[in-house]
């Protein structure tokens, strides 16, 4: 019965809270554009330009403590221009992000236009 309660405990959060570590602070898109030092837009794909894809593309990215994007997920959108847009997010860089003096590891969601 310890092994399981224990396992539960690594598995969920209590408050935000994983073992001492702050949950991502949550920020609104046009928040993050404004914090972005750059902001690499996405090549079109050449099979999308084929294709004559287009559309709104969403990825969510997580920013670590000195702005870099650590990590990209595609959220919404056809799958190769997320592609795309995926890759030019984790080339944004962004001003670190300070809560209450003290700097926060930050979550926000992008939205990429791909227009013919």
């Amino acid at each position: 019965m310890r092994i399981s309660v224990l396992a539960w405990c690594c598995v969920f959060t209590f408050g935000g809270v994983v073992w001492g570590q702050d949950a991502p602070l949550k920020v609104a898109e046009a928040t993050a554009k404004e914090a972005a030092l750059e902001k690499v837009a996405p090549e079109y794909p050449t099979i999308a330009r084929q294709l004559k894809l287009s559309g709104k593309v969403e990825v969510e990215a997580l920013i670590d403590l000195k702005g870099k994007v650590v990590k990209v997920e595609i959220v919404r959108g056809n799958p190769v221009l997320g592609i795309a847009a995926a890759a030019a997010m984790k080339k944004w860089t962004f001003t670190p992000f300070v809560v209450d003096g003290k700097t926060r590891r930050a979550l926000t969601t992008i939205t990429f236009n791909f227009m013919l």
